[in-house]
C-alpha cells in the first residue's frame, strides 16, 4: 500500500470542499445581490461575485471585516465623547459668563449701566464666536478622522484581496464598496447562524 494515497485523497477531499464552498457562497452572494438597486447589481458581475466568494473562502475577510467595524464605531464613539464634551465645556462657558454678567449688573451704579450693558454685550458675541470656531474645528476633525478611516479600510480590504476595493473618494464607487460590505455582512451573519462559521 502506497503512505502517499491517504495524503492524496484528502487533498482531493479538500479542493472538492473548497470548490462545494465557492459555489455555495458564490450561491448565496446572488441570492443577496437581488436586494441591491438594479444598478448595483449590474455592476456586480458573476466573475465578481465569484471573485468575492473566493476571498470568502476561508473567513478571513470575515474577520477582518468584524474588526474594522469594531475600529470604526470605537472612533465613532470616542468622536462623540470628544463633541459631547466639547459641547458641555461650551455650556459651562456660557452659564458662567451670564452669572459674571449678572452679579455685574446687581452691583453696577447706574450711571455706568450703559456701559457695562455694551461691554457685556461685547463679551457674549465674543464668546458666540469662539464657540462657532471650535465646533467647526471639531467638526472638520470628525470628517477628516472619518475620512482616514474610510482610507484605512479600503486598503486594508483591497489588500486582503476583497473584489471592489481600493482607496476612492468618488460617491458611486464607495456606495459600491458599501453594497459589496452590506453582502458580507450579510453572508457573515447567514453563515453564523447556520452554524457554518
Amino acid at each position: 500500500m502506497n503512505p502517499y494515497t491517504g495524503l492524496i485523497d484528502g487533498h482531493g477531499d479538500s479542493t472538492k470542499q473548497q470548490q462545494q464552498r465557492h459555489y455555495y457562497l458564490l450561491s448565496e452572494l446572488q441570492t443577496l445581490v437581488k436586494d441591491l438597486p438594479s444598478s448595483f447589481q449590474q455592476r456586480l458581475s458573476y466573475n465578481t461575485l465569484s471573485d468575492l466568494a473566493l476571498a470568502l473562502i476561508d473567513g478571513t475577510v470575515y474577520d477582518i471585516v468584524q474588526g474594522l467595524l469594531d475600529i470604526q464605531h470605537l472612533t465613532e464613539k470616542n468622536l462623540y465623547n470628544q463633541r459631547q464634551k466639547l459641547h458641555c465645556e461650551h455650556q459651562a462657558l456660557k452659564q458662567d459668563l451670564v452669572r459674571k454678567h449678572k452679579d455685574a449688573l446687581q452691583s453696577c451704579k447706574s450711571h455706568n449701566l450703559a456701559l457695562l450693558k455694551s461691554n457685556q454685550q461685547a463679551e457674549l458675541e465674543a464668546l458666540e464666536i469662539r464657540v462657532k470656531e471650535e465646533q467647526k474645528m471639531m467638526d472638520r476633525k470628525v470628517v477628516a478622522e472619518m475620512d482616514q478611516k474610510v482610507i484605512d479600510q479600503q486598503n486594508t480590504l483591497e489588500k486582503a484581496g476583497v473584489p471592489g476595493f481600493y482607496i476612492t473618494t468618488n460617491p458611486q464607487e464607495l456606495t459600491m464598496q458599501m453594497n459589496v460590505l452590506e453582502l458580507i455582512l450579510k453572508l457573515q451573519q447567514k453563515e453564523s447562524q447556520s452554524g457554518f462559521l
